[in-house]
């Protein structure tokens, strides 16, 4: 299928990903799959020194790794926790934490780091790319305002969001949601739920099932498919190759393709090769 799709829209360059926050202790990333068939390219940042070593030893060649703590630009201090995955440029809330008191031990601030933050814009390394995957602890809304400029040429955008703010000064999720549809994306499917016990009571077994407090959400963004005037002929390709193959979601890949059919760039057959193909899988 990857070869029919590329075949098929003929993109004007390999997807490039940039992922922020790379620390790889969630697994495979979910564009992990485009990776190893050669179909993305990956430019990574993470500031913690022995999450970015893992990522240099296991890299392969169309990665890269590098060390900049991603922000609004200026210094600032990385709270690094008994956990990494907790590490965060905020501070992790008392108030939260007494709630869930589960975290507790995890988000316990080990060390402050001074830390000079990089604007996503201002990082020359960086070339334009089509999907922004970020995991940065809270600090999510100083990344996309720093990065406004390659945010209009991305098409779909990973992001932890939360419902309950776990850090200080932490925006949830109405906030981001209203910032990312004023850059032109609209929320399309959410890969991961976290729901979560609130204190006192702790839950195991079958009774985990009565947990409903949601807590955070991996959510993906996409430009606004629903009036694609305002995406180029190359956006719609990258827009259809990454709903295919990393969200598996065939319909709006389906819906670019038609697209890319009204405009002239593609035969008039594309869309039932493309149906053809999946239906035969």
């Amino acid at each position: 299928m990857s070869d029919l799709l590329l075949s098929l829209l003929d993109a004007a360059h390999l997807t490039h990903v940039v992922d922020v926050g790379a620390n790889p202790i969630d697994g495979a990333p979910p564009y992990q799959h485009m990776l190893s068939q050669g179909l993305c390219s990956v430019t990574g940042f993470e500031p913690q020194e022995q999450a970015l070593a893992e990522l240099n030893q296991r890299k392969g060649p169309l990665e890269t790794y590098l060390s900049h703590a991603l922000g609004a630009g200026g210094d600032a201090t990385l709270n690094v926790c008994q956990y990494s995955g907790w590490t965060s440029l905020l501070q992790p809330s008392p108030s939260a934490l007494t709630v869930f008191s589960q975290f507790q031990q995890n988000a316990k601030v080990i060390a402050q780091i001074p830390v000079l933050t990089h604007r996503l814009d201002d990082i020359a390394e960086v070339r334009p790319f089509d999907l922004l995957k970020i995991d940065v602890q809270g600090a999510e809304m100083d990344v996309f305002q720093g990065a406004t400029q390659h945010l209009k040429n991305a098409v779909a955008i990973q992001t932890e969001i939360s419902f309950i703010a776990l850090y200080e000064n932490q925006p949830t999720w109405g906030q981001v949601d209203v910032y990312l549809r004023k850059l032109g994306f609209v929320p399309h499917g959410f890969v991961d739920i976290k729901r979560w016990p609130i204190a006192p009571l702790q839950f195991h077994g079958a009774a985990q099932q009565n947990v409903h407090q949601l807590l955070e959400a991996d959510v993906v963004y996409v430009k606004d498919f629903v009036h694609p005037s305002g995406m180029s002929d190359e956006q719609l390709k990258q827009l259809s190759l990454i709903m295919h193959h990393v969200y598996q979601s065939h319909d709006l890949s389906a819906r670019c393709i038609q697209c890319l059919i009204d405009r002239g760039v593609l035969p008039r057959n594309s869309l039932q090769r493309y149906v053809d193909h999946l239906n035969a899988k």
